[in-house]
This record gives structure tokens, C-alpha cells and sequence, in this order.
């Protein structure tokens, strides 16, 4: 019996696992004729996927916005200057920014299944361009029902 239950287990956790997927997401704008920005800026993916963010340009890096993480979700800040893999595992919005680039409104919004922190995320204080730039990918999370 406990044997058929750990089978059952495993084969659940394999097919999480096979069935995750890659998702790129760009960092851009180094240049005076291309803005800062994530492309895409939201972005839809399920617990288990990774949002690979491709460095296009030097300066850039991925940081989480503080109070726009879900429960149990590690804060992350990659390195300046590299491209970066970010394993989503809990269900909810994760806020990001370019670090050096926030207050200009380099942000991106990842929802990882139901946005369980929806109020957290819209109560998150934010700073400058920031601000107006994350209160639009906001209106862009689905509603339950919808």
C-alpha cells in the first residue's frame, strides 16, 4: 500500500516536472532610442516553470519588488550584466525590476497560477515611473470568474 502511494507520488512529480516549461522573457534598452524595459513585461506561467531573463544589453539584472511576492517565494537579486533563470514555485504575482533601472519603470509582473496576493501586490508601494508602469500590468491579471 505505502509502496503504491510513493509510485503515485513520484509519477505526479515527474509529470510536474516534464511538463514545466521555459519561458524568455528580454531585458532591453541600453541605447538613447530604445527604453528600458522587459519584453514581455507580463507574463502567465504555472508553478514549476522558469523565466529565463535574456542580459540583450549590459546593466541590467532581476530583482523582486519587496511585497510583491507570494507566500512562501524566495526574494531574489541576480547580478548586474548577466542573463538569469527564475524557477517560479509558489502560485501568486511576483513583482520584478531592473534594480538600477527601477525608478524608470524597468518592471515586469509574473503570475504563477491564481494571483493569490493580489491585494499584497496592489498595496506594494512603488517608486517613480515604477508606479504607473506596474499599476498597468496589474490591470492586465485575469479576475477569478473570468
Amino acid at each position: 500500500m505505502i509502496r503504491s502511494i510513493l509510485t503515485g507520488a513520484a509519477l505526479t512529480l515527474l509529470a510536474t516536472v516534464a511538463s514545466a516549461e521555459t519561458i524568455q522573457v528580454k531585458m532591453l534598452g541600453a541605447s538613447p532610442n530604445e527604453a528600458m524595459r522587459f519584453e514581455p513585461a507580463f507574463v502567465q506561467a504555472q508553478p514549476g516553470d522558469t523565466i529565463e531573463f535574456i542580459e540583450t544589453s549590459h546593466g541590467h539584472n532581476v530583482a523582486t519588488i519587496r511585497g510583491m511576492l507570494p507566500a512562501g517565494a524566495i526574494a531574489v537579486k541576480s547580478p548586474i550584466g548577466e542573463s538569469y533563470a527564475m524557477t517560479v514555485t509558489e502560485e501568486g504575482l511576483y513583482g520584478v525590476t531592473s534594480s538600477a533601472r527601477y525608478t524608470v519603470g524597468m518592471v515586469a509582473l509574473i503570475q504563477v497560477g491564481d494571483a493569490v496576493n493580489l491585494e499584497d501586490a496592489v498595496a506594494a508601494p512603488q517608486k517613480g515611473l515604477a508606479r504607473a508602469a506596474m499599476a498597468d500590468l496589474l490591470t492586465q491579471v485575469p479576475h477569478s470568474g473570468s
